[in-house]
């Protein structure tokens, strides 16, 4: 069994709830409120920034060059066109500039990627990798699995196709590849803080949803500054 495999199980509790949770399947039935996804698309911009700049963090930290230019270069052409995605979602949501830059996130979104910058803060390689896997991999499960869904909604066709797209698949696949690579000249211990990287972000995927379906705020109602 490969690595990533062992990790995927590890983590198959919460990504089948994410794979049924009610915010997909709102999108996949294409009656997930407007608002909802609105609210989902913020979080999900602020995120995209913040993940982008780890994968930075995982270039710098890779010995092989190769590595360090799939990371580099992943983290643009995804940012691109994930944030084109968005951009798209924004002009059908009247999301506006002015929006944006009021925007606070909620408190899921800003733990989450408050981890990804633990995991590569902790200079391994290895723990950076592994915590920005679920977010390709979960993403890339839900594509395959909802491809062939139908919703009425634009919006929710556009996201579907995004995700059950070759070149997503694809970058997924070379996240797998990279992961199981790096594992296999990993010494046990580190195997085993990639192992709680992975889990924890797939924890914060299942949280992201709910955050998203939830409308999550603040618990004293403020926000916090980005």
């Amino acid at each position: 069994m490969r690595f990533s495999e062992t990790l995927r199980d590890a983590a198959k509790t919460s990504w089948e709830k994410s794979l049924n949770h009610p915010f997909v399947l709102g999108i996949v039935r294409g009656d997930l409120p407007l608002e909802t996804f609105r609210f989902y698309v913020l979080q999900d911009i602020y995120y995209l920034k913040h993940f982008g700049k780890v994968h930075a963090m995982g270039a710098a930290q890779a010995d092989d060059f190769r590595v360090t230019s799939l990371l580099a270069g992943k983290a643009k052409l995804t940012a691109e066109a994930e944030l084109t995605v968005h951009r798209e979602h924004a002009e059908v949501l009247n999301i506006t500039d002015d929006d944006l830059a009021q925007f606070r996130p909620a408190p899921t979104a800003y733990a989450y990627t408050s981890h990804l910058y633990r995991a590569a803060l902790s200079g391994r390689l290895g723990d950076t990798v592994a915590a920005l896997l679920p977010c390709y991999w979960l993403y890339g499960e839900i594509g395959r699995k909802y491809r062939d869904a139908t919703p009425k909604e634009p919006v929710y066709q556009n996201w579907i196709k995004t995700y059950a797209s070759d070149w997503f698949q694809t970058s997924v696949q070379e996240q797998i590849d990279l992961l199981d690579r790096i594992a296999k000249d990993a010494s046990e211990k580190e195997r085993r803080s990639m192992k709680e990287q992975f889990v924890m972000a797939s924890e914060y995927e299942l949280a992201f949803w709910e955050m998203a379906y939830t409308q999550e705020a603040w618990p004293s109602n403020e926000t916090i500054s980005q």
